[in-house]
């Protein structure tokens, strides 16, 4: 071998090392990207997920809110039809005892007045105030109470009061009486 060929293989050993070198940097690069790329898609499927679950609670939250809305309106319009309701229960008292030819009238508002009954009914609407029944402030509205020893009872109701599903839309106006203890035994 000559001199010649012994600096020939030394520099494409050197060449050799410094190729390897630029694959191993190469190699390094892409793997950094792998990396980056692999952490940038990491925080956007967390920013996703946050945003879908963010979503959610807002339909949700929208949903309640509506549902409170239409309740609303309806609890409006049934204070609306409260005096409707009563006028026919006026009417119907007032024909009561009136001779034969107006029982089709009586029959008819009677009907009216179970039908708008059972309408409101059906939305939820009940009544409230049973005579006998245990004297509820929450529930009615005492304008009248005679004396007595014992417990307040409702003795009479004055005007109907109403609750739209399970929430006191009206107080019944009531007369309360308390029974006497004796009475009880």
């Amino acid at each position: 071998m000559s001199d010649h060929d012994i600096v020939e293989e030394d520099s494409s050993s050197s060449t050799e090392s410094d190729g390897d070198a630029s694959v191993d940097a190469a190699e390094a690069a892409v793997d950094a990207d792998i990396s980056a790329i692999t952490a940038e898609r990491d925080e956007m499927r967390s920013l996703a997920q946050r945003l879908q679950a963010d979503f959610e609670n807002y339909k949700k939250r929208m949903l309640r809110e509506q549902t409170l809305a239409i309740e609303h309106a309806n609890v409006r319009l049934l204070e609306s039809l409260l005096p409707v309701l009563e006028s026919f229960e006026l009417a119907g008292r007032s024909i009561e005892g009136v001779d034969a030819d107006v029982d089709k009238l009586r029959g008819g508002v009677l009907a009216a007045i179970r039908q708008l009954d059972g309408a409101l009914a059906k939305e939820g609407l009940e009544a409230i105030g049973a005579i006998g029944q245990p004297f509820d402030p929450q529930e009615h509205e005492a304008v009248a109470q005679d004396d007595g020893d014992g417990e307040p009872v409702v003795g009479d109701v004055l005007r109907t009061g109403y609750r739209f599903r399970g929430r006191v839309l009206r107080p019944a106006m009531v007369r309360v009486t308390r029974t006497h203890i004796d009475e009880q035994a």
